[in-house]
C-alpha cells in the first residue's frame, strides 16, 4: 500500500529514497582537468601492465619468424617488403631499439608494448563527443581489456596497427572540432604509420567510411521521421558544408582554400611515412647520396609494395577457408577475451539511444538532449562490420584478430561504463546494495579477465585459455632449456646445433632440413622446412649459433661427430636417443595441443658460471 505521495507507508522512518538523495547527490569526481589525469594514470597503469615480465615468455612461431628477419636486418643492414611477414614497422624500428638497448625476448616486445600502453591516450581525443566519465572509460577498456593486453605484450602488427589507426581517426575528429589544421599533419603521420605495420589498415579505411555512411544514413532517417524533405537536406549540405568549413577555419585565420593545401600536405606525410619504411635497404640510404636512384626507390616503397601485397593476396589463397568455422572461432575468442567490454557495449548502445546525454563535463547525464551520438554509432558499426569482415579477410583462424573487434566496440562500451559509474554511485547515496553488489561483480570479472590473461602470458600450456592462445606457442619451459642452448653457442667451436630432419608422420611435409644453411642470411629463407624449426632460429641467431641439420631419409641416419645440441620431433626421440645416451633429453611442446619436440644436450659442454 502506498501513500497519496507515492511514497510507500510502511517503509521505515530512517529509509533513504533516491528522490530524497537527488538534490543531494555528489558532485561528478571528473570534470575538466581531473578528466585528463585519470586518463594519464590509466595510460600509466596500462604501461606498467604491459612491461612488466614482457620477457618472461617464449617468443610464439611468428613472433620467431619476424624476429629473426628483423635480426638479420640488424646484422646485414638488408630488407625489403615481403607481405607474408607484414608492414616493415618492427624490423626497422627494432633494428634501433636493438641498438640502444641490446637483443632479447624483452627489446623485441618492447615497441608493442609502449604503444599499447599509450593507446589508452587516445580517449582523450573524443573529448568533445563523450562526456568526462566516458572519455575514461573508453580508456579503462583501451588499457585493461584481455586481448588488448595480451597482444601489447606479443611482438606482433595487431595493437600496433589499432592503436596508430584510432590516433588517425582521433586526430581528424579534433581538426574537426577545434579548427587547427595541425591535427590533419598528425591523422596523416599516424595512418601511415598505421599502413606500415599491417596491411588490414586499409579495412579501418575501409570501415570508418562505411560507418560514416550509416551514421550519415541514420541522419536521413531521423529527418524523415520527423516529416522534413530529404531533398531539400541534402540539396542544402553543399552550402552547409562551406559555411561550416570556412567559419571554423576563420577562426584561426583560414580559409577553405588553405584548408585544401594542409589537406593534401597531411597525404604528403602519410605518403612520406609510407615511402620511409617501405624502401629497401641499403637502396635507400644509398638514394639519399645519389638523388638520380631515389625516384626508382620511392616508386619500390610505394607502388612497388602496394603491387606486391595485391599479388600475395591475390594468388595466395588467403581467402580459401569456410567462412563459419572462423566466424566461430572469432566469437569464441570475444566471449572468451572481452565479454565484460561485449557486455558494456551493447548497454551503452541502449542507453545512448534511449537515455539522455549532458554535457561534455557532465557526469550526472540529467537534463541532456536524447538520440544517440555519431561516435557511439559509429564504433558500433565499425565493430559489427569488423566481426563479420575478420574472417574473410584472415588467411588463418588466430585469436589476435579479435583485437580489431574490441577497440572499435570500445567506443560504446565506454557509454555503458559511465552508466554503471553512474547507477553505481547513485545506488551508494541509496545505500541500494543489491545494485552496488551488481557494480561489483561486474569489476571483478573485469579485472579477473585482465589477470588471467597475463596468467596465461605466463603460462602459455594451459588449453583452459586456448580461445587467446594461438597453437603455434611452444611451451614456456623451452625458454630455459634455449637458455643453456645459447651458453653452449658461445663457448663452443664449430657446430652447436643439429637439426634432425624428417618427415612428418601424417602430412609427409619435410621437417627442419635446411640444403644450404647460408640461404638464411637473406630473405626469403632457404626452403620451407625452415619454417618448421620456429621460434628456435631467433634463439640461435642472437646467440650467433653455427648451425645445420641431416636430410630426412627413410633409412636410419646415423649422427657422426655430433654437436652438443641436437633438435629432434617426438617421433624420432627413440631413434635420436639410441645414438646420444650420455645426452641429456629435454621434451616440450612446441605446437600447443599438436607437436613435441625433444632438445638433445651435451651438459659436459656447457660452460661454468
Amino acid at each position: 500500500m502506498t501513500s497519496d505521495d507515492g511514497v510507500g507507508a510502511s517503509a521505515p522512518t530512517n529509509a533513504v529514497t533516491r528522490s530524497e538523495t537527488e538534490t543531494a547527490t555528489p558532485e561528478p569526481l571528473l570534470t575538466g582537468a581531473r578528466t585528463l589525469y585519470a586518463v594519464l594514470a590509466v595510460t600509466a597503469l596500462a604501461l606498467l601492465v604491459r612491461v612488466v615480465g614482457l620477457g618472461a615468455r617464449i617468443m610464439h612461431w611468428d613472433e620467431g619468424r619476424v624476429g629473426y628477419w628483423a635480426l638479420r636486418y640488424h646484422e646485414n643492414g638488408e630488407f625489403f617488403y615481403r607481405p607474408i611477414i607484414h608492414g616493415p614497422f618492427l624490423p626497422v624500428v627494432n633494428d634501433w631499439v636493438f641498438t640502444l638497448i641490446g637483443i632479447s625476448d624483452f627489446s623485441a616486445r618492447l615497441v608493442v608494448a609502449v604503444v599499447g600502453g599509450l593507446f589508452p591516450l587516445a580517449a582523450w581525443l573524443f573529448r568533445e563527443h563523450l562526456d568526462d566519465t566516458e572519455v575514461v572509460g573508453l580508456a579503462l577498456v583501451l588499457a585493461a581489456n584481455p586481448l588488448l593486453v595480451y597482444y601489447s605484450r606479443f611482438m606482433r602488427n595487431d595493437a600496433l596497427v589499432a592503436a596508430f589507426a584510432v590516433f588517425a581517426l582521433g586526430f581528424v575528429v579534433r581538426a574537426v572540432d577545434t579548427g587547427r589544421l595541425r591535427y590533419l599533419y598528425l591523422a596523416g603521420a599516424s595512418m601511415g604509420l598505421a599502413f606500415t605495420t599491417k596491411e588490414n589498415a586499409l579495412l579501418y579505411v575501409v570501415c570508418y567510411l562505411g560507418a560514416a555512411t550509416l551514421v550519415f544514413d541514420h541522419r536521413l532517417v531521423d529527418i524523415a521521421a520527423r516529416g522534413d524533405s530529404v531533398a531539400g537536406y541534402l540539396r542544402s549540405r553543399p552550402a552547409w558544408a562551406k559555411r561550416r568549413l570556412t567559419s571554423r577555419w576563420n577562426t584561426v585565420e583560414y580559409g577553405a582554400g588553405v584548408l585544401a593545401v594542409n589537406l593534401l600536405g597531411a597525404f604528403a606525410v602519410f605518403l612520406a611515412v609510407v615511402a620511409f619504411f617501405y624502401a629497401p635497404r641499403p637502396e635507400l640510404w644509398q638514394a639519399l647520396g645519389n638523388p638520380a636512384a631515389l625516384l626508382d626507390v620511392l616508386d619500390e616503397a610505394t607502388i612497388g609494395a602496394a603491387e606486391s601485397f595485391y599479388d600475395s593476396w591475390a594468388d595466395g589463397g588467403h581467402q580459401d577457408h569456410p567462412y563459419l568455422p572462423f566466424f566461430y572461432g572469432l566469437s569464441e575468442t570475444l566471449v572468451y577475451g572481452a565479454g565484460v567490454a561485449l557486455v558494456f557495449a551493447v548497454v551503452g548502445l541502449a542507453v545512448d539511444g534511449y537515455g539522455s546525454h549532458g554535457a561534455r563535463t557532465g557526469d550526472s547525464g540529467d537534463g541532456g538532449r536524447r538520440g544517440r551520438r555519431w561516435l557511439v554509432a559509429f564504433g558500433f558499426y565499425w565493430g559489427v562490420a569488423s566481426l563479420i569482415g575478420y574472417p574473410i579477410a584472415t588467411d588463418i583462424e588466430a585469436p589476435w584478430a579479435a583485437v580489431h573487434v574490441v577497440v572499435p566496440l570500445a567506443f560504446p562500451a565506454s557509454v555503458g561504463i559511465a552508466y554503471l559509474y553512474r547507477e553505481t554511485r547513485a545506488s551508494v547515496a541509496t545505500r541500494d546494495t543489491v545494485s552496488i553488489g551488481l557494480a561489483a561483480i561486474v569489476v571483478v570479472a573485469a579485472l579477473s579477465g585482465v589477470v588471467g590473461a597475463n596468467a596465461a602470458y605466463m603460462d602459455s600450456t594451459s588449453q583452459e585459455d586456448k580461445e587467446v592462445l594461438q597453437w603455434a606457442q611452444p611451451e614456456n619451459d623451452l625458454k630455459t632449456t634455449m637458455q643453456k642452448v645459447e651458453r653452449i653457442a658461445e663457448a663452443n667451436d664449430g657446430v652447436d646445433v643439429l637439426f634432425y630432419g624428417s618427415y612428418h608422420p601424417t602430412t609427409d611435409e619435410e621437417l627442419l632440413y635446411v640444403e644450404d644453411e647460408s640461404s638464411l642470411d637473406r630473405m626469403p629463407p632457404g626452403g620451407p622446412s625452415w619454417h618448421s624449426r620456429l621460434p628456435l632460429p631467433w634463439y640461435l641467431e642472437r646467440a650467433g649459433a653455427n648451425v645445420t641439420s641431416t636430410e630426412p631419409s627413410e633409412e636410419r641416419t646415423e649422427l657422426q661427430n655430433p654437436p652438443p645440441v641436437v633438435i629432434a620431433y617426438e617421433w624420432e626421440a627413440e631413434e635420436v636417443r639410441s645414438q646420444l645416451p650420455e645426452y641429456t633429453e629435454h621434451r616440450h611442446l612446441f605446437r600447443l595441443w599438436s607437436d613435441e619436440i625433444v632438445v638433445y644436450i651435451d651438459e659436459s659442454a656447457i660452460p661454468e658460471e
